[in-house]
Parts: C-alpha cells; structure tokens; sequence
C-alpha cells in the first residue's frame, strides 16, 4: 500500500472514533496500532459518561459491550488510620438513558475497532510507527520498518506520549508535571459476589474515587469500579512527585517508596481488602497519563495532521470525578468532521483543519477544560493529601467517640478544630482558590 486518504495512529477510543467516521462517509482510512489488539495498550480506571457523547456516536451505544451501569457514587477520604465515605445512591441514576458506565478497555476496544472495520476502516495491529513523512513542511504519511505509507492527513491518535506531535513540532518535549502513572489490577469475582458486596441490583454497579493518605503526601489518588465479573482498582501518582520524592533530581538513588508499594499499601488498608477478598487477579497494567488540563494544551493542528485524545491531552481530573473517555471518542469524531471537510476542499493545510479546532471550540470538551482549567493546579494542593484529610477524620472521629470522660459540647469540638486547623494563613489562601474551580 503506497498511499490511502487517511491514516491514523493509535486504536484507541479517540482513534477508532475518527476512523468509523471516515469510514461511514466513504473515505479510504488506515488505522495503525503497535499493540497485539486494539485495547492490548490502553489502561483506564473504566469509566464511559455517556451524556455528552451519545449524540457523537448514536448508534453505536445499543449492543455496545459495557459493563455495569453506575448507579452508586463513592468518595473516600483517607488519613492514616481512618477515612470518611460519603455516598450518593440516586434513581436517577437508575433510570435510562443511563449517564454512565463501567468498562474493559481491552473488550471494548476490540469490539470498536470491528465496528470500524464493518463500516470500511482497515485496521491493522502489530504495526509500530517509527517516523512521519514530512514533505515541504507538511505531513504526508508514515513510516514503519522503513517503509512508507502517504496519506491526505494524518491522525495522531498514539496517546499520552504521542511522539508524533512532537515529531511535528506541535509540542516541546514532555513536563513531567503534566503527567501521571496510573497502576491498575482486575480483581476477578462471580457477578453474585460483586452485587451483595456493594449492594447492587443486577446490572447495577459502583464507581468510588479515594484521596488522602493512602499516596502518601503524592498527588494522585485511587480508584475503584465494578464490572459485571471484576473490579478495576488503581492508583494514579503524580510523575514530578514521584521524582521527587525519590531524590532523582539530586541523584541521591532509589525512591524510599514505590508506586507498587504505594499500591500494595492500599490494598491492605481495611477499606479495601473486604471488598477484594478472595478475589483473583487476572490483569496488571502501568500506563502514563496527561494529567496538565487545558493549559498544557498544545497545537492540534498542522498542515497534514490533527491531534485527538490523550495524544492532545484532553483529560480532566475533577477529584469528584476523572474524565477522558468521553473526551477522545468526541475529539475523535470532531476530527473526522474536519478532514471530511478538508476533503471536500481538497485542501489538507493547517487553515482548513483548522476546522477542527473550531469545532472543539463549539463542543463540551473545549468548554468543560477551559472551566476547570485551574483544577490541576488545586489538586495539586499538598494538604488536600495530608492536613485535610487527616483533620476531618479526626473530628467525626471525636464527635462520635464515646469514652470514660464526659463528652463536651458538640459546638465546643468543633470550634477547637476550627481554630486549631482553620484559623490559618495557608487554608485561608486555599479558600481564595477554590473560587477558581
């Protein structure tokens, strides 16, 4: 194969998104993936918000392989020997269209990646991008093993790391400070286990997000999901603390605590080892993540090439919430759009793929990052991982407490954490904040 219309790098969500679009519209489109299966590379948490995305793809939701629809809403926060929960279980969430779900990256992107092939996208694993074709400035395809393919367009679709933006010139070398490591284990279970552990309808599943303690003054947090036979459970850490804390920017040896360890630790704490007892590990994954938000947003567009997914770094950590998915598979879409568009101009330069950008700019991705914009900075906050967490619990914890003494007035307690705790220059500066997000 020596040229196609379009080729585009990565099956991920937000690759296959841009290749079933082409696809449908009768464009000629090559979708490349290094991994042995589309989904064989991604690692996610698994969570799909299906509000914003259903008008994207709308026929693609009614036989897609999810897994448990999220009616449960968990929040723990952690300090060294005690944690609060606060749970939202609404039927709102119980009535359909139903906003969310879990899911298995390496199912679903199977089954994705041969919806594309059905509509006429040609999906090609094991295929490793060593280089792009540049020519007068302008992207005209790819290289792999030393061969060419020429394309219309190219698709940047290869993730966090994305060497072909950079290769581009759309972005400088990677900050470590946009960037994180998510570590995940599937935890195998019969669906019976799963729904009388949290409580659950069939179908019916849990999504809990975890801060504090457990990283160990790191930014970052855990994660856990029900699917119909399993539960994902992870950490995500802060690459720049991670190097922090291990002294590599003074060269001063290994980390005094790793992000295994880190995730060892949290699977011991009483939270979490009833729910996963007895449970059997299938899957172990490590991936990089963007974690920058709209400011680390670089170029998208060149002459010949779009950037889409986590390769543009379209994700938002919201601490109630972490979202992507729904990001790639509407960036994806979007991009599609604008090459159709480009297509009929018969003109692939930078100020008709534009379109693109314009697009985006119309769309909840671009507004929902451009809002919280300020969100990595706040989660980035030390004491949201170690004074906070530590303090709330401490207090329900004397509230509650029953002893030998006489118990003071409610008012009383809390008054004393206000002003040993509150009464601060520090938490003041982060109230003035919190008006950001």
């Amino acid at each position: 194969m020596e040229k196609v219309e379009f080729v585009v790098v990565g099956a991920g969500l937000s690759g296959l998104a841009t290749a079933m679009v082409l696809a449908e519209a009768g464009a000629e489109v090559l979708v490349v993936e290094r991994g042995d299966y589309p989904g064989s590379k991604n690692v996610t948490g698994g969570r799909l918000y299906l509000g914003p995305i259903r008008s994207y793809l709308p026929d693609l939701w009614k036989d897609a392989p999810l897994e448990r629809r999220v009616v449960k809403e968990r929040l723990t926060m952690m300090a060294p020997e005690s944690s609060i929960t606060v749970e939202l279980s609404s039927d709102r969430f119980r009535r359909p269209p139903y906003p969310s779900y879990t899911l298995l990256y390496a199912v679903f992107n199977r089954w994705f990646a041969d919806q594309a092939s059905e509509r006429g996208a040609l999906v090609i694993p094991g295929y490793k991008v060593d280089d792009l074709v540049v020519k007068d400035g302008r992207v005209v395809g790819i290289i792999s093993s030393g061969d060419e393919i020429h394309a219309n367009a190219v698709v940047a679709a290869d993730g966090a790391h994305s060497f072909m933006a950079e290769k581009a010139g759309l972005r400088k070398p990677h900050a470590a400070k946009n960037f994180a490591v998510a570590i995940k284990e599937v935890i195998e279970f019969t669906p019976q286990v799963i729904e009388d552990r949290f409580a659950l309808e069939d179908g019916e599943g849990t999504a809990q997000l975890f801060f504090g303690s457990l990283t160990k003054g790191i930014h970052g947090g855990g994660f856990l999901y029900t699917n119909l036979e399993s539960l994902s459970l992870g950490l995500v850490l802060a690459i720049q603390d991670l190097m922090g804390k291990s002294g590599l920017e003074q060269n001063q040896g290994p980390p005094p605590v790793s992000p295994h360890d880190l995730f060892e630790a949290f699977k011991e704490r009483s939270e979490i080892r009833p729910l996963i007892a007895d449970g059997h590990t299938v899957e172990y994954s490590a991936h990089i993540i963007p974690k920058g938000g709209f400011r680390a947003i670089s170029r998208l567009v060149t002459d010949g090439m779009l950037v889409v997914g986590d390769a543009a770094g379209f994700t938002l950590n919201m601490g109630v919430t972490v979202r992507g998915m729904d990001f790639a598979l509407a960036s994806g879409v979007l991009a599609a759009r604008a090459l159709l568009h480009a297509r009929e101009q018969a003109d692939f330069s930078s100020a008709t793929l534009s379109y693109y950008k314009t697009l985006l700019k119309e769309s909840f991705v671009w507004q929902d990052l451009k809002t919280f914009q300020y969100m990595p900075d706040f989660m980035a906050n030390p004491r949201l991982y170690e004074r906070y967490p530590s303090m709330a619990c401490d207090l329900l914890e004397q509230m509650l407490w029953i002893g030998e003494q006489p118990k003071v007035k409610l008012s009383a307690t809390i008054l004393r954490t206000i002003r040993q705790n509150l009464l601060r220059v520090d938490v003041l500066r982060d109230l003035i904040r919190m008006r950001k997000i």
